[in-house]
């Protein structure tokens, strides 16, 4: 365990210095180009003056980081209802039970929704699917695409989880006179569900980067409204640098609070 822990942090270290060394290459790559030069800063106000705070533009980022965590929240709660119903069925039919028409379903949804872009899906629900339903809010169109996207993976972390729980866990449940729908719930999910929720909360970031195609079918979310500035003030840098640094912004965040709960659940373990 502590050799475990040794190289884990070592790791990190690794990590934190390659970023720092990434840093200081672009701090002179910046300072050989100009950049901090008095004309260069000038310009850079003006630019930006123009981009962001001329007729409140800002606002449309906030709006657009509005549209791209709401559809980035609701398409995690249907990955993760549709996930986890897709590995019970997948881990009780590998238990026994005579699903195998449910079991071949869930193969094949797997299968196909991991095995196609989620672009590529997105533009079918909306220009196929509900191709006459234009009365209703492509947002929902998205949650929906993406959502169903993310329960193909959440369905494989949620198998992966419920088949690292020790058999006997189950044998012992139902010798108790558990049924196998009881020992799932009361026992062996609430095991499998510690171990993946770190990688669920990466998937939660993956599937946050991913909602940034939303704009192809007309939503104004954050690289949509980055677009939209480029548009409204001709600057086809600015724009999109502020949504990149947006974007890596809640990724550092989510990804720091992601090694926090690794570490309180090692804790917890021990």
């Amino acid at each position: 365990m502590r050799n475990s822990l040794q190289s884990k942090h070592t790791g990190a270290g690794r990590g934190d210095l390659l970023l720092g060394v990434v840093f200081v290459c672009l701090l002179y790559l910046l300072y050989n180009s100009g950049f901090f030069t008095q004309a260069a800063w000038s310009d850079f106000n003006r630019r930006f003056y123009q981009n962001f705070v001329k007729d409140r533009r800002y606002m449309m980022l906030v709006d657009g980081l509005k549209a791209t965590l709401f559809m980035t929240a609701g398409a995690t709660l249907i990955g993760l209802f549709v996930g986890l119903i897709l590995s019970v069925i997948r881990v009780a039919y590998k238990g026994g039970a005579h699903i195998p028409l449910l079991n071949k379903l869930a193969n094949t949804y797997i299968t196909v929704l991991r095995g196609t872009p989620a672009m590529v899906q997105l533009l079918i629900w909306n220009f196929t699917i509900f191709a006459s339903a234009r009365d209703l809010n492509t947002q929902y169109i998205a949650i929906l695409a993406f959502g169903l996207n993310s329960g193909a993976y959440v369905a494989e972390i949620f198998r992966g989880g419920i088949e690292s729980i020790d058999p006997g866990q189950m044998e012992a449940a139902r010798s108790l006179g558990l049924s196998y729908g009881k020992s799932m719930k009361f026992v062996i999910l609430p095991q499998a569900l510690r171990n993946v929720v770190p990688m669920l909360f990466n998937e939660f970031i993956a599937l946050l980067k991913e909602t940034s195609v939303a704009g192809y079918i007309g939503i104004d979310d954050l690289t949509r409204a980055g677009q939209n500035i480029q548009a409204l003030t001709l600057e086809h840098s600015q724009p999109l640098v502020m949504v990149a640094i947006i974007y890596l912004v809640i990724v550092l965040f989510l990804t720091h609070l992601v090694r926090k709960l690794e570490e309180w659940l090692s804790r917890g373990r021990r």
